[in-house]
């Protein structure tokens, strides 16, 4: 049987997205042994999933480098046939070039590419999407044709979120890891405001957001606010999102859980921009941004954890 492994050791985001190569690898494979490896936490996106065979975690905590080596010997145990590479990074290099594999693949900016037996040209800027970018690792041997990311959420995870489907709902997740790609605290208590009444709002994202989220709970006038983080796992946040009226998003992990699951999707981007390559994918999908020109924006691909200008123009003139 013919072994293949993903390599995605970025964020959380990253890995989602990594979620449609192995669509379009099961798709034009479905018998090989199709693994996976992701960062320690992001594990918990590919629990039970259909086709997977394993996914492999990499703790850092246990060490970086120790941990590291013994990667490298238990991926060589495998003895893949290929290894494909998502990540841009030396250690995820330092794996792709000493795997064993028959084929070893990734992106031209990865420092040990000069040991791959093929690297793709990395682009960000060009309007191409990441999955897009992704899927050229794998094209020369399955096809061109686009493929969506995709997460499968199990029936226990539906089952914990079926008493929040009572009627109409959106789902807002308004924080983010950096400030500058997070539409501000103001914005997301005007939307809720603006929001029909009998449409319950429900608050997610992690236990360290669930401050944030009582702010915004405390100073909307809406009347069906819950908070839910901390409280819903990201495949649980899934089965949520799914059946959604509208989920509204900044340019973080949420809106990429909202293009796996196909759900209504409005994402604000702030201070990034949609020709990065990080737009929502859902049929049902738009993205808002400022309409006042600003020369400062994109101040950076990644974001800030304070506007460099000290106005976060980008974020305070979106017009909800």
């Amino acid at each position: 049987m013919q072994k293949i492994l993903v390599i995605q050791t970025a964020f959380i985001g990253d890995a989602i997205l990594a979620s449609a190569v192995l669509e379009k690898l099961h798709q034009c494979f479905p018998f090989v042994q199709l693994d996976l490896l992701v960062r320690k936490g992001n594990e918990t996106l590919y629990k039970d999933h259909p086709f997977l065979s394993n996914c492999i975690v990499w703790n850092k905590q246990e060490g970086k480098y120790k941990s590291l080596f013994a990667l490298r010997k238990k991926i060589k145990a495998e003895q893949y046939d290929k290894v494909i590479n998502l990540h841009r990074f030396a250690s995820s290099g330092f794996l792709t070039a000493f795997s064993g594999a028959k084929e070893k693949i990734g992106f031209d900016k990865n420092p040990f590419s000069f040991m791959f037996s093929k690297k793709i040209k990395h682009e960000i800027g060009s309007g191409k999407h990441e999955v897009e970018r992704n899927q050229q690792l794998i094209e020369s041997f399955t096809d061109n044709q686009f493929a969506k990311p995709k997460l499968y959420p199990t029936l226990s995870n539906f089952e914990k979120v079926k008493e929040y489907k009572t009627g109409e709902y959106v789902c807002m997740a308004p924080s983010s890891v950096w400030f500058t790609k997070q539409l501000p605290f103001h914005k997301w208590v005007e939307l809720c405001d603006k929001l029909s009444p009998t449409t319950t709002i429900y608050l997610l994202g992690a236990p360290g957001d669930a401050k944030l989220c009582d702010e915004i709970n405390a100073n909307s006038t809406h009347q069906r606010i819950i908070n839910l983080s901390g409280k819903l796992n990201l495949l649980d946040s899934c089965a949520l999102m799914k059946d959604a009226k509208m989920n509204y998003v900044n340019d973080s992990a949420p809106l990429h859980l909202a293009s796996a699951m196909n759900a209504p999707t409005t994402a604000f981007f702030c201070s990034t921009v949609p020709s990065f390559g990080f737009t929502p994918l859902a049929d049902n999908s738009r993205v808002v941004e400022t309409s006042k020109q600003l020369d400062c924006k994109p101040c950076g691909l990644h974001g800030y954890k304070q506007c460099p200008k000290g106005h976060f123009d980008c974020g305070n003139t979106i017009e909800v």
